[in-house]
C-alpha cells in the first residue's frame, strides 16, 4: 500500500502538468465530402459517377487519413496526447462528422462536435471537435455573414463557448473566409466583410465580459499581413501563428506554385496571450510529398488535378499549445 502511495505522489506532478495543457489544432481538411448528393448544394463533383469517381472506399480512406493526421498533431518534444480542440474547415455535413468521430480511426478519442449549416453553394462548413474530458460545452451558435454585392453566400462563423480544465471559460471562433477566386484584389472586400462580422461579434462579447478569453482560428484565405487580418489586429486580436514553421521543410500551411504561405491563422485575445505556447505546423513526413515541378516538398493532397493521390489535404495543420494557469 505504501509503495502505491509513493508512486501516486510521484505521478501527481506529471498528471497535473498534463492536465494543465490544452492542445488546439486547426486544419482545412480539403473537400471532406460524403458520396451522397444534396439536392440543394453543388456537390456533384464528389459522387461515385463523377470524373473523380468519389466512391465509398475513397471516402472512408479519406476519413481515416484525416483521423491519422489529427492524431499525429498530438506529438511534440514533450510527449504525446490527443488534441483537445480541433477546428476543421471544408467539411460537408453532419453525416461526415459523425463518421469521422464515431466510426473512423478517431472513434476511441470520443470526440464530440458542433458545426455550422451554412448557405455556401458547395455545401462546405466548419466544425469544432472537442474532447468532453477537457472542454465542457456551454453553448454554440453560428454567425451569419450577409454577402456584399457580387459576393456568393459564404460559410457561417462558428462560435463555441466552453469551460476548460482549469475552470476558465474559453470562447472559440472558427472562420473559413471566401476564396481568392476572381483575383485577390477583386475578392478582398469579401474577406474583409467576414472579418468585420467576426470582430463585431468579438467586440460584443467583450462588452459583456471585458477579459473574455478568445481564440479565433481557420482558413482566412489571406496571409498574416493582408488587409483583412489588419482589421482583426485593430480590434485587439493577436496573431500567434504568423511565425509558425514545420520541422520537415514546411514554411507555411499551403504551397502554391512552389511558394509556401499560410492562409490558415490562429488569433487570440490579449487576455489569452499569456497562456499561448509556440505555434507550429505539423509537417510530419507522411503528410508531405516531393514537389517534382518546383522542387522541395509540398502537402500530400487527396487529388493532384483529377488523379487520385490517396493523400490528406492541400493544407497542413496548425498546432497551438495552451498552458492553462
Amino acid at each position: 500500500m505504501r509503495t502505491i502511495l509513493v508512486f501516486l505522489l510521484l505521478l501527481c506532478p506529471l498528471l497535473s502538468a498534463a492536465q494543465s495543457r490544452l492542445t488546439v489544432v486547426e486544419l482545412n481538411a480539403e473537400n471532406l465530402f460524403d458520396t451522397q448528393h444534396d439536392t440543394l448544394k453543388n456537390d456533384l463533383e464528389f459522387m461515385p459517377e463523377s470524373p473523380r469517381h468519389w466512391t465509398r472506399g475513397k471516402y472512408w480512406d479519406k476519413l481515416n487519413r484525416i483521423g491519422q493526421e489529427i492524431i499525429s498533431c498530438g506529438e511534440d518534444s514533450t510527449g504525446w496526447q490527443m488534441p483537445d480542440l480541433v477546428g476543421l474547415c471544408e467539411v460537408e455535413n453532419d453525416s461526415v462528422l459523425r463518421d469521422l468521430t464515431k466510426r473512423s480511426l478517431l472513434r476511441k478519442a470520443r470526440y464530440e462536435y458542433v458545426m455550422t449549416a451554412s448557405p455556401d453553394e458547395r455545401g462546405i462548413d466548419v466544425a469544432l471537435l472537442y474532447s468532453p474530458f477537457s472542454f465542457r460545452l456551454i453553448k454554440a451558435d453560428t454567425i451569419r455573414v450577409v454577402p456584399l454585392k457580387g459576393m456568393r453566400p459564404t460559410r457561417d462563423i462558428l462560435h463555441v463557448e466552453g469551460e476548460v480544465i482549469n475552470g476558465d471559460t474559453l470562447h472559440v471562433f472558427l472562420v473559413h473566409a471566401p476564396s481568392r477566386s476572381g483575383g485577390e484584389l477583386y475578392s478582398r472586400p469579401f474577406r474583409k466583410c467576414v472579418m468585420e462580422r467576426l470582430c463585431g461579434a468579438v467586440d460584443s462579447l467583450r462588452c459583456r465580459q471585458a477579459d473574455a478569453r478568445v481564440l479565433v482560428m481557420g482558413d482566412f484565405n489571406d496571409y498574416a499581413d493582408s488587409p483583412s487580418l489588419q482589421v482583426a489586429y485593430g480590434h485587439g486580436l493577436v496573431n500567434v501563428s504568423a511565425q509558425a514553421k514545420g520541422s520537415n521543410g514546411a514554411k507555411g500551411t499551403y504551397r502554391y506554385r512552389g511558394e509556401w504561405g499560410s492562409l490558415d491563422q490562429v488569433l487570440v485575445s490579449v487576455s489569452l496571450q499569456p497562456s499561448v505556447g509556440r505555434c507550429r505546423i505539423n509537417d510530419m513526413p507522411f503528410l508531405l510529398e516531393e514537389d517534382k515541378k518546383y522542387g522541395g516538398v509540398k502537402p500530400r493532397r487527396n487529388y493532384n488535378g483529377m488523379r487520385y493521390n490517396r493523400g490528406f489535404s492541400d493544407h497542413l495543420p496548425l498546432v497551438l499549445p495552451l498552458e492553462l494557469r
